[in-house]
């Protein structure tokens, strides 16, 4: 795992903080969500039932278009054919799959690994113009469904009342037995701020 500037983890039972740090530093690890996390404060509560945690991440990675991972260039002209060449292999199974519900999977064809044919009706030109701004993969989206399963799987048994909030860099979570109350809420709020301070 990479090291975090700030991994601080907070309970009035030390043992169990030291426990909780390995459980958590474990799922980043699972996860690989070292690169991505910063700062993260954890604060245990067992007299409230009460978990907290606050990340503050290392920055976002922009949204990927297909121009980013290929070039886009004519087919058979008279088919009115655009050829996708492929440089990134891993966004493939996710273009075919836009590329499918544009087209149809019978205008979609593969001649070789790292090529695509897409037969179409409209102006060539304007189609790759149009093809080259699709969104790809959005790395943001899969950040946040992973640190929403990081912070579930560090959560203590039994803590089925959640709550998360995601902004631009910033992750806050807090999870209970019982109703969480509005001051919880705030106080990650505030823990967050406290690790934005930090130097």
């Amino acid at each position: 795992m990479e090291a975090l500037e700030t991994f601080v983890v907070e309970s009035a039972v030390p043992d169990e903080a030291e426990a909780y740090r390995s459980i958590v530093a474990d799922v980043i690890s699972e996860l690989m969500l070292g690169g991505a996390i910063g700062r993260i404060r954890i604060v245990l509560r067992p007299e409230d039932s009460l978990f907290q945690m606050a990340i503050l991440l290392r920055g976002s990675q922009p949204p990927v278009r297909l121009v980013d991972v290929a070039s886009l260039g004519y087919g058979v002209m008279e088919r009115k054919e655009v050829k996708i060449s492929i440089r990134e292999e891993k966004y493939l199974p996710k273009l075919l799959e836009k590329l499918w519900a544009r087209y149809g999977r019978g205008q979609v064809l593969q001649p070789e690994r790292n090529t695509l044919i897409v037969r179409q009706d409209q102006d060539p030109e304007k189609e790759i113009i149009s093809l080259e701004s699709m969104l790809i993969a959005d790395p943001k989206e899969s950040l946040q469904s992973r640190l929403i399963e990081m912070a579930i799987r560090s959560t203590p048994e039994g803590f089925r009342v959640r709550y998360h909030a995601m902004k631009e860099n910033s992750f806050i979570f807090v999870a209970s037995e019982d109703t969480l109350k509005p001051e919880w809420i705030q106080q990650a709020h505030q823990m967050l701020a406290e690790l934005q301070e930090v130097q």
